[in-house]
């Protein structure tokens, strides 16, 4: 027996309305219509749904027998549509670089990805606000017991300053050597991973000079150009802010920086999981 998703559609639009005409008109369709294809669902089922008279609809026990089943049905089927069709939204708080983006794209080919680039007053990438499914952040993410995450990448963290800085010329730097330097800050609302920029572990309780505030890799690499100020920079983002005007420079004493994938805990889509996959499989 084949039953068509419009007649189990059709059907559980008159058993919430219990009114073929308000049934119709909720379904964009005629009265005359809706009910002819009822009729067809209860002669192919060989058993009455409803029983009509003048002034009301009524389920019948067959009728409210269906009804749950029917709607776990079409439920089903919208989850599948919704999964099979939708655009899987990977924010990113700065390029993702380091090669992963055409690995993933290489292991997860039928995937409809979208890449959203975050400001840096989310540490969550957009995952907390559901504006993205997965996000590639860095750690510390506040409230991490919400999320589930994975590790991608562990890189020593460099300092960039402007190239007429006296310290350019160095090989390397220590932390020690630059706690008096105004340092670029992200916006307040990172919280602790504006903290980890501004290597307030390393500080010994030494106060942090702002020089100002950024949001992105090229706003970090103009006002480091600018002499705003001095930035700490993830390794694999240094290309990011490498250009003239701007020196990235070894700097020691500090705790390396650590690349996640950030997702929300209550995602089970079987899409996540592919893309988690993935991701390992690139990252390795």
């Amino acid at each position: 027996m084949d039953v068509h998703l419009r007649d189990l559609r059709y059907f559980v639009a008159v058993a919430e309305h219990l009114h073929f005409t308000r049934a119709a008109e909720a379904l964009h369709v005629s009265q005359p219509a809706l009910s002819k294809q009822v009729r067809a669902l209860e002669t192919q089922l060989r058993t009455p749904l409803f029983e009509r008279d003048r002034q009301q609809v009524r389920l019948t026990p067959g009728g409210a027998a269906l009804l749950p089943h029917a709607r776990t049905v079409l439920a089903a089927w919208a989850d599948a549509v919704a999964e099979a069709t939708a655009t899987f939204v990977v924010g990113m708080s700065t390029g993702v670089g380091r090669g992963l983006m055409p690995a993933i794209r290489a292991a997860f080919p039928d995937a409809r990805l979208q890449l959203r680039q975050v400001p840096w007053d989310d540490p969550t990438g957009g995952v907390g606000g559901r504006q993205t499914d997965v996000a590639f952040v860095w750690w510390p993410v506040p409230h991490l017991s919400r999320y589930g995450w994975q590790h991608v990448a562990t890189e020593r963290r460099l300092l960039a300053v402007p190239a007429s800085h006296r310290f350019a010329g160095r090989t390397s730097i220590d932390i020690a050597d630059v706690l008096d330097e105004p340092f670029l800050a992200l916006p307040a609302a990172a919280g602790e991973l504006r903290d980890h920029w501004l290597a307030a572990e390393s500080r010994g309780g030494h106060p942090v000079t702002i020089g100002g505030e950024i949001s992105s890799a090229e706003a970090a690499a103009e006002a480091v150009a600018a002499g705003l100020g001095v930035c700490l920079v993830a390794e694999g983002n240094v290309p990011l802010v490498s250009r003239d005007g701007v020196v990235c420079l070894p700097i020691t004493g500090v705790p390396p920086s650590r690349l996640i994938l950030l997702w929300r805990r209550d995602d089970r889509r079987p899409l996540l999981e592919a893309f988690r996959a993935a991701v390992a499989a690139s990252a390795r």
